[in-house]
């Protein structure tokens, strides 16, 4: 079950991990990412963790010693981390569950006591990072929808609202939608230095209102990663390359030949392409 539980209210405090499982709020009552990763509990238990209520910075599972706690092996993206990976790739708000504050000593967000259902959340972002102790971990940036991304939808798309022949309506759900644009001075002049063509596929889209591209980021921008707004860290790309290269199917060699697909990034002469981005875009966003 993807979204919010009927009967399940934001701020409802629940008893024990057997009771989360039951209500179908989180399932399962060991693993911190629940059943198909719609769900995680957020108890302190990896100490790259970091919550700031409206903004949680979550490390996915696997590679700790059961017994001291301890990062001891790489992650992988296997498991729950792929199920997150995944809901990221799809758009799907994941519930979170607060655990009692003395499993979050540093979290003045947890509550007094029992688990708390803090509401639904979107994965920003993803990528894998050298942790505290030294391995691998996945990532993830998870921040609060708020009620301006709610809209109420029909439960089933495949109905239409005013099915012939009868006034009643099909039983409708609540979803969520976000669309985050970036632009800048710097991603236009890319796209204009490149004609709006893709440096990946080589393609352009005409559209009737004029030619489109996206300003793509290399090294991610913001505070997590601070890739900085520069023309040097960004690319002229088609959306499904964009797509693509984001989510770590597409990556760029030094030489500039591409990882994930056959050929070469198609550079400009006057555009000068940090090597320090396409590196930290390998190490830390590509799958391959």
């Amino acid at each position: 079950m993807i979204g919010e539980i009927e009967g399940i209210a934001e701020g409802q405090l629940i008893e024990n991990r057997q009771a989360l499982h039951d209500a179908g709020v989180h399932r399962g009552v060991q693993q911190g990412i629940g059943g198909g990763g719609e769900s995680i509990v957020l108890s302190g238990g990896y100490v790259d963790d970091r919550d700031e209520g409206d903004v949680i910075l979550y490390t996915g599972q696997g590679g700790r010693d059961p017994g001291t706690g301890l990062q001891v092996k790489d992650q992988e993206l296997t498991r729950g981390n792929l199920a997150l990976a995944n809901h990221y790739r799809e758009g799907n708000p994941i519930r979170v569950i607060m655990v009692i504050r003395g499993a979050s000593p540093d979290s003045s967000y947890a509550p007094a006591t029992g688990y708390r259902y803090d509401g639904l959340y979107r994965i920003d972002e993803f990528w894998s990072d050298r942790g505290a102790d030294g391995f691998l971990v996945w990532r993830f940036r998870l921040v609060k929808i708020t009620p301006s991304e709610r809209v109420e939808a029909p439960a089933d798309v495949s109905v239409p609202l005013q099915p012939p022949g009868t006034a009643q309506q099909p039983k409708r759900t609540t979803v969520y939608t976000t669309r985050v644009i970036r632009n800048s001075e710097v991603g236009n002049h890319i796209k204009q230095m490149y004609g709006h063509r893709c440096q990946i596929s080589g393609e352009r889209l005409d559209t009737p209102s004029g030619p489109y591209a996206e300003a793509c980021h290399i090294k991610p921008v913001g505070q997590l990663h601070n890739g900085p707004d520069v023309v040097s860290n960004v690319l002229c790309l088609s959306p499904n390359m964009h797509v693509l290269f984001d989510l770590g199917a597409i990556a760029i060699a030094d030489n500039m030949t591409l990882l994930g697909r056959a050929g070469k990034l198609i550079v400009a002469p006057e555009h000068e392409i940090s090597l320090d981005a396409i590196r930290y875009h390998r190490e830390h966003v590509y799958r391959g």
